[in-house]
């Protein structure tokens, strides 16, 4: 282990410090809280993991070489020449609650705060990760484009964080048996198509969006031409939908609404919702602009059952095990075997790092989870939060439902 990103380093022990500022929570309470909260980065699984029964069923069935993590952010802070820019929101104390949950990604993904060296730790972090996996598997790493407004224009007070194309290309550029990429392109962006066309010839898979951070309509005609393209190309469009609560742009969570895709879906484009809507709730449009709101993961279901989307919908599972998510949402995914062909895994990383937010022991309580396995997936966790994520995922299990291989061998749809 870098000894700049050992648990001992000043620059470790700064960020815990932060932390624990953040976190508002006495010397006595903290020394308590330390092991729940702050990931510890350990290095390679430990040996006697090797025995576990519960990690030997994760990889059963699986061919690594088709198993691609669809989720996966880049984080940093610019100090690197990576080009990421981090907006007022996450990087003041004026947003308490965004600017601690910055603080605990950038624990979760490993990053140090040593001068010039947050970025490369993240990457490097990830690339071991990784590289810890069996040969083959890979992860699908995000660009993430900033707010604009209805002209095309950025409004910077309204951006949360911006990691261009540019930095996510060269990462995967530089570790191609790990790494794949996602662009992140504001549809109303003068030189969108051309962006994208260039982004596509550069070997992007797919294309992220989050509208309520970023401000693009799905259905607007502004986006039209953009989507011709994606059709041709057949590149996939992730779009966040439901609720968004790690960033916010300006008053636009009602462009998450998953009904909003249909335009993209008509267009003949693949379109992949993050998080399957499994938060929040959104206007039931079918009802008119001024209908009753409905559970966005409802919306999702419904979306799911049109003829338009029957070969074109896909959702990721990424989130759907965090605690701020309905346990109803994982059953029904289970459950809802026909739309396993149409679900994709992802860890949105580096979420499963944050150790507060993933509990094994509420999912083993909620009859979703071997009880048995809780300490080992714990164990992982602190060592790989990729393998971590997997490995719940593998072991989820309702009235005999679990997810099958189709859902984890995700690179049939980014590599057409």
């Amino acid at each position: 282990m870098d000894a700049n990103n050992s648990p001992h380093s000043p620059a470790r022990r700064r960020f815990v410090s932060a932390l624990a500022g953040a976190a508002a929570v006495g010397a006595a309470g903290w020394a308590a809280a330390r092991p729940l909260l702050v990931n510890p980065c350990r290095a390679a699984l430990p040996a006697e993991l090797g025995a576990s029964p519960w990690l030997a069923e994760i990889w059963k069935g699986l061919d690594p070489a088709q198993v691609w993590d669809c989720h996966v952010h880049v984080a940093g802070t610019g100090d690197g020449g990576s080009g990421i820019e981090i907006g007022r929101q996450l990087s003041s104390w004026l947003y308490p609650v965004q600017y601690v949950q910055r603080l605990f990604y950038m624990n979760a993904g490993c990053a140090h705060d040593a001068p010039g060296q947050v970025d490369a730790s993240y990457a490097a972090r990830l690339q071991n990760l990784v590289e810890a996996m069996p040969a083959g598997f890979k992860v699908l790493l995000f660009a993430f484009e900033q707010f604009h407004d209805e002209a095309g224009r950025p409004v910077p007070e309204h951006m949360a964080f911006h990691v261009p194309d540019a930095y996510a290309r060269r990462l995967a550029a530089e570790y191609p048996a790990g790494f794949e990429w996602a662009a992140s392109i504001h549809p109303y962006r003068p030189d969108a198509v051309d962006a994208l066309q260039s982004a596509i010839a550069g070997g992007a898979r797919a294309v992220k969006w989050l509208p309520a951070a970023m401000g693009m309509d799905p259905a607007s005609a502004k986006c039209d031409a953009f989507y011709r393209v994606l059709a041709d190309a057949r590149v996939p469009l992730i779009v966040h939908c439901g609720e968004e609560k790690a960033v916010k742009g300006g008053d636009t969570q009602h462009l998450g609404n998953p009904l909003l895709l249909r335009r993209a879906l008509d267009a003949g484009v693949p379109v992949v919702v993050a998080h399957c809507a499994s938060i929040g709730d959104d206007v039931d449009l079918d009802a008119g602009s001024a209908g009753p709101r409905r559970a966005s993961f409802d919306l999702f279901a419904r979306l799911m059952a049109e003829p338009r989307a029957k070969n074109g919908l896909y959702g990721d599972i990424s989130a759907i095990v965090l605690r701020n998510r309905d346990t109803d949402c994982i059953r029904a995914l289970l459950q809802r075997s026909e739309w396993h062909p149409r679900l994709l895994n992802g860890s949105d990383y580096p979420l499963p790092g944050v150790l507060p937010i993933v509990s094994p022991a509420a999912l083993a309580r909620a009859g979703l989870l071997p009880a048995d396995a809780v300490a080992d997936l714990e164990s992982v966790r602190e060592h790989n939060p990729l393998l971590f994520d997997l490995a719940v995922k593998r072991l989820l299990n309702w009235e005999g439902k679990t997810f099958p291989v189709s859902v984890f061998e995700t690179r049939r749809v980014f590599s057409v």
